[in-house]
């Protein structure tokens, strides 16, 4: 039977250590015959209604039943051997190991202990996207805690779950059986590929003229500037590599998880735009000097521009071959790159220690002092500076990202970038600084190349090549094609065997371009993955058992070959360093800025970088970026600042925990303790409204009217007051609170949503009202709905609507109510963007269907926040229910809206649209500090109100209406607020109509105590049981107040009908003296059958100041 309990068993064999029986989930099929059950103890508490039992069969070794169950289709065979502890995964041995899911409740032993709780696992602490499988997951809390007859799980995976350990170790086994992924350490995937990528073509073709032009000295102080810069950055992407697991695309990756995607999307394009122009760069470098060498043998296929194009795009060809066919092919190439580098630089050091009398005329004489000292000093020609030079040797240097770009195919990327990147650096720095050396203190600059200038006038010549025998003071006239200033092919001469220094440069710019052109698809893939340009995503699919981006690949040879066939790099190659060094100075600056943020989250296993250091490099390398090239370095900046504007404006929907959120968060809380140091001022004052607005999506009109005046102005609190008879859902409601928040974000409302429980409507306001805000960041004044229909429903809570405004002027809160005639509550219309139901909809499948019971609108709705019956706290669960359908009434055939719904709706969207020119009407009767006036002053200065032009209306005496006028027009402008006409009321006292006074007769009729009519005894019984009666001696004190908001109510038709919003004083009703059946008739009275009203009554502290 579905649903059968496993019985507890005995018997069998006595080595068995627990028996579990099988439970069949269909209810077609039958249990498993068992042996006789034998007694057993008692199932602990926490098994109870949550999880199969399990009979132990020593009961004495492993003490009471665990609370453990085994899938139906987990056989278990019988070892005495196996010890007490419980594995997570499976062993592949035909033994399954116990572990924790929420797919089925089985559950593993903890300490040897009957519990569900879990020991700390690494596996707890993956995300879903792992690379090793799916994610396990801990018990969560509501497991642990939540009553015992509740069931929480079902069979299957519930929505978005994911599968447990044992399935995701043999999914694993399964990829490996087939030939997995292909993985580098730290030597193979970041080292070689770091050091090919440093030591490019200019190790060879322009080290010997930096060496001229800048000399020995200052040469060397060019590369360790450049190297101190690659350090620093080295350092900063080693901490940001050991700050947590790090997957595929290098610098974009790097930078994209620290300061967010607005950063890393705008450099994540450039770069692997860079990367895939610097293919072409490469590319050109190695067919610019095959065609030298075939034009030095006169075997050109056409002239030397276009075939530098054939062998260029030849080569492309050949590299996009290599990349295609995987990683690991990629791989094996570098390393016969390598070797021929290697090569090539020791061939170069072993022929500087061989001179022949032969290479004497071109400049090399073998190491000497006297060529030393002469090499020392700089000898800049042809208008070089030492900046200049700086500039062209700086790109030799870069390179240092190459292992890092490759991050998601490195084995171990927190161990191998830090080692790889900078112990390349390392070693390629000395490797320059020791043929820089080496080239100055073997090569004179000058030579002529002729064996017939030996010296003849020993005084004139005072070269260091004089001292050896020849004379080369004719170059000082220009001329010569020998020596560091002139050949660039030098170290071919000094080498030992020549054409192996060809191989090298070829080595050079091959491995390089290779670097790049596997680079550059993987940064755009992880670029793509994240979906920060949707036009791209097709860029993200991967194929093969490396998810290799051939999409990528293809693109990047396009981009490649068509600068190739430019074959003009002159313009590009100072951009594309530019866009390195953007990368290098934000990766930097990444480190400098999580470490600012200090987020508890900041933890890299790599210590040795500090934030300063970090800082200064990327200072450093906006500063190499100007000295390189200025206009290219502004391209740079120009491109970032406008990749930067387009990803923030389009906001994507992504949340990696960046350093800019922490920031954020530490600025936000500093700001706000300094808040607390500071005393209020008048000149400060803005309104920070509590709005009781239930589920947001029920009364948007009031939600946007009060944004209208808050937004960029004042704190916005959406209040929502659930009220329940029984035990609330506390679950439930952060819930609600997380999907309530995205959707006023989602309609960019700037407000906090903040939902409590409570038995009524005050005593959750009391609440909101004392405890919501954070310091300075506290409401101020209470907004609320106006209780329309409060006549047809229970005077209870008429009573404690009523409470609830006295409580907020207890606590010197402003009150602001909205009324609108159509009402204010759209939540029992169907098809509203509600911003969630109480009924989510389930998984395809799911054994369970929680059920809530839909209200009808309530007769309070406009004024109360959304109510939750106990039903609705506690749904109903119905087990073994196939539920493939959302059970909600939107799903439903949708009848058609009444014509009261129809205005209703309207109503609801008058304030999201732009109000048209019209008019403000304020009603300042009473001076309330001033907030009466400065709600329609905001109202103006927004862009929906912006056309709207504000009349006041004052009260005054018939005889003074000038004066009164001159005096209002005078502190309104003291105030500097604009108005378009100020109207003096001389006639409020005078008497109400008639049938107006009539009518409130009969409002007030039904909740008269009528004490005269009665016993005394009886009426004071009866008044103490509805304190909302009104009593006699009540209605003759006030009678001139009742009479005051009926002739109001005339004025407001007769002045005010065409207003788009009338903004008015509310009445105060001494508290304890005017029942709240007598206060509510006056706000109704005063407010019926007018355009949109605001009742607003400030805390009688100034809000409004003409001082400066």
């Amino acid at each position: 039977m579905s649903g059968q309990k496993p019985s507890l068993k005995s018997g069998g064999s006595s080595q068995s250590r627990f028996q579990v029986a099988v439970v069949t989930e269909a209810s077609s099929t039958s249990p498993a015959p068992a042996p006789t059950p034998a007694p057993a103890p008692a199932p602990a508490e926490e098994s109870k209604g949550r999880s199969r039992s399990v009979g132990f069969l020593d009961s004495g070794a492993l003490g009471s039943a665990m609370d453990i169950g085994l899938p139906p289709d987990v056989s278990h065979e019988p070892d005495t051997t196996k010890s007490d502890s419980v594995s997570l995964h499976s062993t592949g041995t035909g033994h399954t190991h116990i572990s924790d899911s929420h797919s089925n409740t089985y559950y593993m032993r903890t300490f040897g202990h009957n519990t569900i709780d879990a020991v700390p696992n690494i596996e707890f602490y993956r995300q879903t996207a792992a690379p090793f499988g799916e994610k396990l997951t801990r018990p969560s809390l509501s497991e642990l805690h939540d009553e015992l007859d509740k069931e929480l799980f079902d069979d299957g995976l519930a929505n978005g779950e994911e599968p447990s350990a044992a399935e995701e170790a043999a999914a694993l086994a399964a990829k490996e059986s087939k030939g997995g992924t292909i993985k580098f350490g730290w030597v193979k995937g970041v080292l070689i590929r770091c050091m090919l990528n440093i030591w490019g073509v200019m190790l060879f073709i322009r080290m010997s003229w930096i060496v001229g032009q800048s000399g020995i000295g200052l040469t060397i102080a060019i590369i360790l500037m450049a190297t101190l810069v690659t350090t620093i950055t080295g350092l900063s992407t080693s901490a940001i590599a050991t700050n947590g697991f790090v997957r595929g695309g290098g610098a974009y990756y790097l930078i994209s998880r620290s300061l967010g995607p607005e950063f890393g999307g705008s450099i994540g394009l450039i770069f692997a735009f860079a990367n895939a122009v610097a293919v072409a760069m490469y590319v050109v470098g190695f067919a610019e000097t095959v065609v030298e060498m075939l034009n030095d043998v006169d075997a050109l296929m056409t002239d030397e521009l276009n075939d530098i194009r054939i062998v260029g795009t030849l080569t492309v060809i050949l590299l996009l071959g290599i990349s295609v066919a995987g990683m690991e092919w990629e791989a094996k190439a570098q390393i016969v790159l390598l070797v021929i580098l290697l090569g090539a630089i020791v061939n170069y050091f072993i022929g500087s220690f061989m001179p022949t009398e032969s290479k004497e005329p071109k400049g090399f004489f073998g190491y000497n002092t006297a060529i030393f000292l002469e090499n020392l000093g700089p000898d800049f020609r042809d208008e070089e500076t030492f900046f200049s030079v700086f500039a062209i040797f700086f790109p030799a240097a870069t390179g240092i990202l190459a292992g890092a770009n490759i991050s998601g195919d490195l084995t171990d990327p927190q161990s191998a970038i830090p080692k790889g990147t900078l112990l390349a650096i390392l070693i390629t720095g000395v490797t320059y600084v020791a043929i820089a050396i080496s080239a100055g203190s073997c090569i004179v600059r000058d030579a002529t190349g002729d064996h017939n200038d030996t010296v003849t006038d020993t005084v004139n010549c005072t070269d260091a090549a004089c001292t050896l025998g020849y004379d080369f003071s004719i170059c000082k006239e220009g001329g010569c094609q020998y020596g560091l200033m002139n050949d660039f092919q030098v170290m071919s001469l000094v080498s030992a065997f020549g054409p192996l220094i060809t191989a090298g440069i070829f080595s050079a710019t091959l491995s390089s371009a290779l670097a790049s052109l596997v680079s550059a698809p993987k940064v755009f893939q992880a670029l793509c993955k994240d979906n920060i340009y949707p036009g791209l995503s097709m860029f993200a699919k991967g194929y093969g058992k490396n998810n290799e981006p051939l999409r990528g690949y293809v693109l990047t040879f396009c981009i490649g070959l068509a600068f190739i066939l430019i074959a003009e790099l002159n313009i590009i190659a100072p951009i594309i360093s530019n866009f390195f060094l953007a990368s290098y100075a934000l990766i930097n600056f990444s480190v400098f800025h999580a470490s600012m943020a200090n987020s508890p989250g900041w933890r890299p296993s790599f210590k040795y970088y500090n934030m300063w250091v970090s800082l200064a490099g990327a200072i450093l390398c906006c500063v190499v970026m100007f000295v390189i090239n200025w206009w290219a370095a502004l391209v740079t900046l120009l491109i970032v600042l406008a990749l930067y504007i387009y990803v923030s404006y389009k906001k994507p929907d992504v949340n990696w925990g960046s350093s800019t959120q922490a920031l954020i968060y530490n600025q936000a809380l500093t700001h706000c303790l300094n808040l607390t140091g500071v005393e209020d001022h008048v000149k400060n004052f803005r309104p920070q409204c509590l709005v009781m607005a239930g589920y947001p999506s029920a009364r948007p009109a009031l939600l946007q009217l009060v944004h209208s005046f808050t937004k960029n102005v004042g704190l916005m609190v959406c209040g929502h007051i659930k009220t329940v008879s029984r035990r609330p859902n506390l679950k439930e409601l952060s819930q609600d609170h997380a999907r309530c928040q995205r959707w006023l974000n989602k309609k960019r409302i700037k407000a906090f949503y903040t939902p409590v429980f409570s038995d009524n409507l005050r005593h959750g306001a009391q609440f909101l009202l004392q405890a919501v805000g954070l310091g300075r960041l506290k409401p101020n004044t209470l907004v609320m709905g106006f209780k329309n229909n409060w006549s047809d429903g229970d005077m209870r809570d008429v009573e404690i609507y009523i409470n609830t405004l006295h409580d907020a002027f207890d606590l010197q809160f402003g009150v602001v109510i909205l009324r609108l005639q159509e009402g204010l509550d759209i939540s029992h219309i169907q098809g509203q963007d509600e911003p969630l139901s109480s009924l989510e909809k389930p998984p395809l499948g799911s054994k369970e269907v929680v059920i809530s019971v839909s209200l009808a609108k309530d007769s309070d709705s406009d004024s109360c926040p959304s109510k939750t019956t106990s039903n609705q706290s506690s749904p109903l669960i119905m087990k073994e229910v196939e539920c493939r359908t959302r059970l909600e009434p939107s799903n439903a055939t949708k009848s058609p809206l009444s014509l009261t719904d129809q205005r209703l709706l309207e109503s609801s969207q008058q304030f999201k649209k732009k109000q048209g020119k019209g008019t403000i009407d304020v009603w300042w009767l009473f001076d309330d500090g001033g907030l009466t006036l400065l709600i329609p002053y905001l109202l103006t200065n927004s862009s929906k109100w912006g056309d709207c032009r504000i009349r006041v209306f004052i009260g005054g005496k018939i005889n003074r209406i000038d004066h009164d006028r001159r005096a209002m027009a005078t502190l309104l402008s003291r105030f500097r607020i604009d108005f378009s006409d100020i109207n003096v009321l001389g006639d409020i006292n005078t008497k109400p109509k008639k049938h107006n006074k009539l009518t409130f007769k009969e409002l007030i009729e039904p909740y008269r105590l009528k004490e005269d009519d009665m016993e005394q005894e009886a009426a004071e019984r009866l008044k103490a049981h509805e304190p909302w009666r009104i009593t006699d001696n009540e209605l003759e004190l006030y009678k001139a107040k009742t009479n005051r908001q009926i002739r109001l109510n005339e004025l407001l038709k007769e002045h005010s009908s065409t207003a788009k919003l009338i903004v008015m004083s509310m009445p105060l009703a001494r508290k304890g003296t005017v029942s709240s059946a007598l206060y509510m008739c006056w706000l109704d009275t005063l407010s019926k059958d007018l355009p949109p009203l605001l009742l607003v009554r400030g805390n009688h502290q100034s809000v409004l100041t003409f001082y400066s």
